[in-house]
């Protein structure tokens, strides 16, 4: 068969929030199949076996058939090459190490033209996937070559350098769990969780409670050990060195053996340990000065090194370092033997997601003034069952949280506390962890800023330890989500003057309001840009604003299909009516049920103790009512609509001579001058109609405003003379 032509990608989008697909970001891809809208999988031939034995975990893929084998069922019986494109990039991603389960691909008003979307938690990694993803489907369908592996490579490279690192994925995901919204700030690991005047920061391990101070007093070795003495936590005696000669007189002085480290290195780098020789001694000082400003010279303390993480003031986590040594076979260099019998172990690598790292020993001196002292050399051949010692640290990676002793606990928890740290990683030595440390002889040897977590959550062996979830439980209180209220309105009329007018209506109610509408861009009463602000890149300004506790935004439905939403959740969400259909044929919108699709994700982002605001005299609006995960509340002209509404019990809001009702059951109250209001907007030359006012009112009454307040409210708002 001859080759067919290549799928177009006509149009790649990024959806960063909830949308019509999903709650969550996915990238949106329109695709021209061209021909190949005449040839779905069953009429090409060899493609399904080609294709199964490039990606043979296709099989656990379960489409709509709702089992394994699902997709394949579907590739046999013959299913188009965009839904194909949707499982292949979702594939990649699997392979890459982002799990991704949502996808969804479907026809649009143009034949062999498709809409493909597959959950995207990085739009660079997505991308990545996706160009990997199609340059595979082409090669399967016209038989050429495509090398797997190195385009999984090519799409993991991507996602370690834009993704979030493992640590502060942790916490992220922690965050999740909670409920606790997230926004990452840049492009390395600086997270904001929650929103507004509730959230939090981090940085990995470091918090917005961790102190520069704190930070300092860590990376000085020196004075971190003289706080530590003075509030009784056992630390090794040592002296600071400005020469190998110095270094050697110290040595003498403290007694062997000794070690010799940088004031200010971390990660091991530059600590030689065991140190009796003065040649030994003299040349470990010109490893360690390399690494730091200053040398110390310390007391060796027997044992092997452990790290415990403390949260709050508690230790959350254990891990304790091994020694790694090779055995001689008299046939393999010490080089030869490091990758023959240390470097094959699964659980090391290069990349953080492997808990040991590999040993290089030409890129440690450490490791070769061990050698020395041990007299080989990286090409000696260690006789048969000769065991040398590679590396006597940087193995921390073996859980013990659950054999510390409980003043093992107390003296790290103090030493994190001294220095300040509200999140410290502190380094001790000792021979068994499970007894004091005046009995083993132990001392703590390092309190560290910013640790890694991975040794924990992802130990070489033993349990790992829920980290990330200590660590939200130290930013949050149980009962703390990092919300602020979030008012969505969504349709196509009213839309900025239902906003500013809730938004003063809160302002009056002790708020501080950040308010995006098509009208500008507000902090409280200030309008910061006279631009048309409806839409997401004025939204996530609003969300990452510390001054502002309440946030109203505008979504009309073309902002929805750009961008998706610009929050998780919310707390009240408008629907005011299914028009402006006129203006969606760019994104293929084009009949009542597509739009109802657009504008239900308004409602579907609701919270459970939130409520969704409809408008009863649309009719369609009512099917929404059931997508609410709150409450309803309803308004319309006219209480005659609303009968069943009231019947029910539910809140509802109308008009009646020229005043808003707020009805709940058979109870009403007056909750403002409707016909005044619009008196003042048709003398300030903006026409306002009932039913945009009543909507405010219905919104506001949603936010348990008082309709005393609303009343006066809305008799005090001054509309802009045009």
């Amino acid at each position: 068969m001859s080759p067919k032509s290549d799928i177009k990608l006509l149009r790649v989008n990024y959806l960063r929030g909830p949308n019509m697909w999903t709650y969550r970001p996915v990238l949106e891809v329109w695709l021209d199949l061209g021909e190949l809208e005449d040839y779905p999988s069953n009429l090409l031939p060899g493609f399904t076996e080609r294709l199964t034995e490039r990606l043979p975990a296709l099989i656990e893929h379960h489409c709509g058939v709702g089992e394994r084998g699902g997709f394949l069922q579907r590739l046999t019986e013959g299913t188009w090459m965009g839904h194909v494109l949707e499982h292949i990039v979702i594939e990649l991603l699997n392979l890459s190490g982002m799990p991704t389960g949502f996808g969804q691909t479907r026809s649009t008003s143009k034949t062999g033209v498709y809409r493909m979307v597959f959950r995207a938690r990085d739009e660079q990694v997505a991308r990545a996937a996706l160009a990997e993803g199609h340059a595979l489907l082409m090669a399967t369908i016209n038989e050429q070559p495509f090398e797997v592996p190195a385009a999984v490579a090519r799409v993991r490279d991507k996602l370690d350098d834009c993704y979030l690192g493992p640590s502060t994925a942790a916490i992220v995901a922690a965050a999740t769990d909670r409920r606790i919204p997230h926004i990452r700030l840049n492009e390395g690991n600086l997270v904001q969780l929650g929103h507004g005047a509730r959230q939090r920061r981090i940085w990995t391990a470091e918090t917005d409670m961790t102190s520069a101070i704190a930070e300092g007093i860590a990376g000085d070795k020196d004075l971190t050990k003289t706080l530590l003495k003075a509030v009784g936590v056992p630390v090794p005696e040592g002296a600071t060195v400005k020469s190998a000669e110095a270094a050697w007189e110290a040595a003498q002085d403290i007694g062997f053996p000794v070690v010799v480290k940088p004031s200010d290195g971390n990660h091991g780098r530059g600590v030689t340990l065991d140190l009796r020789e003065r040649a030994d001694i003299e040349a470990a000082f010109h490893v360690a000065d390399k690494e730091g400003s200053e040398v110390l010279v310390e007391p060796y303390i027997r044992g092997m090194e452990h790290r415990l993480l403390v949260v709050g003031g508690q230790v959350v986590a254990a891990a304790r370092g091994e020694e790694a040594w090779i055995s001689g076979d008299g046939q393999h260099t010490v080089v030869e033997l490091i990758d023959l019998q240390i470097n094959t172990d699964p659980r090391r690598g290069l990349t953080e997601d492997f808990p040991l790292n590999r040993i290089d020993i030409s890129d440690d001196p450490v490791v070769l003034l061990d050698l020395q002292r041990q007299g080989v050399s990286p090409e000696a051949v260690p006789a048969a069952g000769q065991r040398v010692l590679i590396q006597r640290n940087g193995n921390v990676a073996i859980d013990c949280t659950a054999e510390v002793h409980p003043e093992v606990a107390h003296a790290v928890s103090l030493a994190a506390r001294t220095i300040g740290l509200d999140i410290a990683g502190v380094d001790l030595v000792t021979e068994d962890i499970a007894k004091p440390l005046a009995e083993t002889g132990g001392a703590i040897v390092e309190v560290n800023a910013g640790p890694g977590l991975l040794m924990h959550l992802k130990p070489a062996s033993g349990s790992p330890q829920p980290v990330g979830q200590a660590i939200i439980d130290h930013l949050f209180a149980a009962e703390e989500n990092g919300r602020i209220p979030i008012i969505g309105v969504a349709g196509s009329r009213g839309g900025a003057q239902i906003a500013r007018l809730v938004a003063w209506l809160l302002h009056l109610n002790g708020r501080s309001v950040g308010l995006a509408c098509g009208q500008g861009l507000f902090l409280g009463n200030r309008r910061v840009e006279k631009s048309d602000s409806a839409h997401w890149s004025a939204a996530h300004r609003l969300l990452m604003n510390r001054g502002v506790d309440a946030v109203v935004i505008e979504n009309n439905a073309a902002a929805i299909l750009r961008d998706g939403l610009a929050y998780d959740r919310c707390q009240v969400g408008l629907v005011t009516d299914m028009g402006g259909l006129g203006s969606l044929d760019d994104f293929d919108v084009r009949d009542e049920d597509q739009l109802f699709k657009v504008l239900r994700t308004q409602v579907d982002v609701v919270l459970s103790d939130g409520v969704a605001v409809l408008n009863a005299d649309e009719p369609r609006l009512l099917d929404m009512a059931r997508l609410s995960d709150g409450d309803v509340l309803f308004y319309a002209l006219d209480a005659a609509t609303l009968a069943e509404q009231r019947a029910a019990g539910s809140r509802t809001v109308f008009l009646r001579d020229g005043a808003a009702m707020l009805a709940q059951g058979l109870s009403e109250t007056a909750g403002a001058n409707v016909e005044a209001l619009l008196a003042r907007f048709a003398a300030a030359g903006q026409p306002l109609d009932a039913a945009t006012a009543l909507a405010a009112v219905a919104t506001a009454w949603a936010l348990n405003i008082s309709p005393e307040l609303i009343s006066a409210g809305l008799d005090t708002f001054v509309p802009e003379s045009v």
